[in-house]
């Protein structure tokens, strides 16, 4: 972005925002939640996408609690610390028990720009069978051996349960939480969110190729991991190239959720 777009987005800030990066990460988390409203991921009130506030460690970025994502805005965004305390004069509040799963994230991995936790139908209904996501597609191939899995332990989520789940995840992109959801980590939200529709596509074909009532084939364990090492490419952050497309789709139909 040049100093002249910076500085534009910076004017149109509303009070409170702490810097340039602060609002661009804004606007990226609000077209988050805005293009996961448009996938058919979102639960109502429910589910949430968690940003790092550049510049402020600790400090994080949640949806107001009550608001669908298709209303979330960079501006009515709220800010909050590990534990979900509002830090920052806000009319909204947020569901602080929601948040407990992010801000564990959060804190566990430093390189945790984003966590997205949905409950999208395919990723819970793979997230059902015993054997988990299998290797059918290069969708599943790109978390060949990198997707973890945790088992469901209820509503609220405790100190104790945050530690098994961020024990259970270690440096893994994803996890498939047990007949409840989904859940991405990305080093940039564009990063989160294309791993989430890696995802959700691969526990899609699965649950489509299982209908048919067919035996399956699966390409051999040579040729997973081979698939998998190319995937991943030269391990930069995912998404560069496709969530610029992903914006423009969003600015030809409602660009409000840059304000």
């Amino acid at each position: 972005m040049d100093r002249l777009s910076t500085l534009a987005q910076a004017a149109i800030a509303p009070p409170g925002i702490s810097s340039p990066a602060e609002w661009q990460t804004r606007i990226d988390l609000a077209a988050c939640y805005q293009l996961a409203a448009r996938f058919g991921w979102d639960d109502g009130i429910y589910t949430h996408i968690s940003a790092a506030v550049p510049g402020e460690p600790g400090h994080y970025l949640i949806n107001p609690f009550g608001f669908r994502f298709d209303e979330v805005r960079a501006s009515n965004l709220v800010k909050v610390d590990r534990n979900g305390n509002i830090v920052c004069r806000s009319q909204h509040t947020v569901n602080r028990a929601g948040f407990a799963l992010h801000g564990a994230v959060h804190a566990a991995r430093h390189d945790a720009a984003c966590v997205m936790h949905l409950h999208n139908p395919n990723g819970i209904a793979v997230g059902m069978q015993k054997a988990g996501l299998q290797p059918l597609t290069p969708y599943a191939l790109r978390f060949h051996g990198q997707l973890a899995y945790h088992d469901y332990e209820g509503l609220e989520m405790s100190p104790a349960e945050q530690a098994r789940l961020t024990a259970g995840l270690g440096q893994r992109p994803a996890m498939l939480l047990r007949n409840h959801g989904s859940l991405t980590v990305g080093r940039t939200i564009a990063e989160a969110f294309v791993l989430m529709e890696t995802l959700d596509k691969a526990c899609q074909l699965q649950l489509l190729a299982q209908s048919a009532c067919m035996p399956l084939r699966q390409p051999s364990e040579a040729v997973c991991l081979k698939a998998h090492l190319e995937l991943v490419g030269d391990g930069a952050p995912e998404g560069r190239l496709e969530w610029p497309a992903l914006l423009r789709k969003l600015d030809a139909t409602n660009p409000s959720y840059r304000t």
